[in-house]
């Protein structure tokens, strides 16, 4: 790792444990931060402890660990369509995600289930854009049109479920599509933790084809690589971990999106060690959006993707500007 790496991964590392910490103490229930950090760990008085592990831990960790996914995600997905603007969003799997949640919803079946038919929704959604680019050898410009058109498509669909609700689902159906931690529990963070867990490994062990992929097909396939089979390999894993994160969060927009720019601005170009900055950015800003929108803004009860979109708008704004004064 080269030098600004190090110190950006060292800065990051930091600052993930402060932010958790302070998330830990805010509350109506305030208490310092050390005495949050003890009563995560089971230490301190009773009703601490009962606070921070049972209500706080669970929402804390799943922004953290669906942050870190999304990041990782839309760096996968951009350095492989070689688009500035790809992320989950663009190519359908947020969309497959709300579609699978609300179709669960519809269907009148438990509000427990809604993580799983997230995930279920977005790796379907996810199968059809790979099944598309394995069978038809499409481009790699042409998948994120097919992307698009699969996003746009399920977002109709789940606003035209939303709109036939009856009122009691409609606002509950309505609030997770827009990204939301609320209600997080210990079994959902530690099976979406250890699965992320997994897959952020695997990440790194394809990062080096990743790489050879980046000199182009001739190059990599003169040395010993499949090009069609790594960028398979690469698409379902991103494909995977934004699957997973909308099962903890909601469809939580522009992290994917964001997160990678920034890094490389901080840090350069895609390396193992900027993969590890990317999640560790991600679990950040995401954490600090949810801090946000449910501590320090006069308005209660917004969900944290009501944050990340206002935010990632801007952004999206400077990367559309940036593009075209760089286009030829």
């Amino acid at each position: 790792m080269n030098r600004r790496t190090v110190l950006c991964c060292l800065a990051a590392a930091v600052l993930l444990p402060a932010l958790t910490a302070t998330a830990l103490s805010l509350g109506q229930v305030a208490m310092s931060p050390a005495t949050a950090l003890r009563a995560l760990f089971g230490f301190g008085q009773g009703g601490d402890v009962l606070v921070v592990r049972e209500f706080r831990a669970p929402r804390v960790l799943a922004a953290l660990i669906a942050g870190g996914a999304l990041a990782v995600s839309g760096r996968l997905l951009q350095r492989l369509f070689r688009n500035p603007l790809a992320s989950p969003d663009v190519i359908g799997v947020t969309g497959g995600a709300s579609f699978g949640a609300v179709l669960l919803l519809a269907l009148g079946a438990s509000q427990l289930m809604i993580p799983l038919a997230a995930l279920g929704g977005g790796l379907v959604a996810a199968g059809l854009l790979g099944g598309f680019a394995w069978r038809s050898r499409a481009a790699v410009g042409r998948l994120v049109l097919v992307g698009l058109a699969v996003q746009a498509g399920l977002a109709a669909a789940v606003n035209l479920m939303i709109v036939r609700f009856p009122a009691e689902l409609a606002s509950s159906a309505l609030q997770w599509t827009t990204g939301s931690l609320y209600g997080r529990t210990w079994t959902e963070v530690r099976a979406g933790g250890t699965a992320v867990a997994v897959l952020l490994v695997a990440a790194l062990l394809l990062d080096r084809r990743a790489a050879v992929l980046d000199l182009g097909d001739e190059s990599a396939g003169g040395l010993g690589l499949r090009p069609d089979r790594a960028r398979l390999q690469i698409l379902l894993l991103a494909i995977a971990l934004a699957s997973l994160a909308a099962a903890l969060s909601g469809p939580v927009g522009f992290v994917a999106l964001a997160v990678p720019h920034l890094v490389r601005l901080l840090a350069g170009p895609p390396t193992p060690g900027t993969l590890l900055l990317t999640a560790l950015t991600g679990a950040l800003l995401l954490l600090g959006a949810d801090v946000l929108v449910l501590h320090l803004l006069p308005l209660r009860g917004l969900p944290v993707g009501a944050a990340t979109a206002t935010l990632g708008a801007p952004w999206l704004l400077f990367l559309l500007t940036r593009h075209d004064r760089s286009a030829p």
